[in-house]
């Protein structure tokens, strides 16, 4: 049983999330520079079973594709040939930072550590993950 590893990919850093291996939690795994990524997922491949990659889809309020979807989609193309045995899926990232954000204040981490954008990305990879968790769990109860 192999766990499922969400990205929350930005033009700088991308947050990184991953499940237990029963599937169950989704937990902060880090934040990595962009231009250091491919390598610290062959890295994490290479040690951990993972099954699915779950990447972010950037939309609009209208369900369209954002102007982040130009440098998302080489990423996810890129992604694809480098990890062919894995499967990789998008999920709508609408508000994850926002809820990352809100979650931090909830939390009542000071403003030091909410100004931390790799924290933010981090929760906002936790957040795509647990969505695309809740929604896998809805397709299965409703077959």
């Amino acid at each position: 049983m192999g766990r499922i590893l969400a990205i929350d990919y930005g033009q700088k850093r991308a947050g990184l999330a991953v499940t237990d291996k029963e599937k169950i939690i989704a937990n902060g795994l880090a934040t990595i520079h962009v231009k250091d990524l491919i390598s610290y997922l062959k890295n994490y491949i290479a040690k951990e079973d993972v099954e699915c990659i779950v990447v972010g889809e950037p939309l609009d309020m209208n369900s369209r594709a954002s102007d982040a979807t130009k440098y998302i989609e080489p990423f996810v193309k890129h992604l694809r040939k480098q990890f062919p045995e894995i499967t990789v899926e998008r999920i709508d990232e609408r508000f994850t930072s926002q809820i990352a954000t809100r979650t931090m204040l909830d939390a009542g981490l000071k403003r030091k550590l909410r100004q931390n954008k790799g924290l933010v990305d981090s929760i906002s990879a936790t957040l795509i993950l647990q969505s695309y968790m809740e929604i896998k769990s809805l397709r299965k109860k409703e077959s």
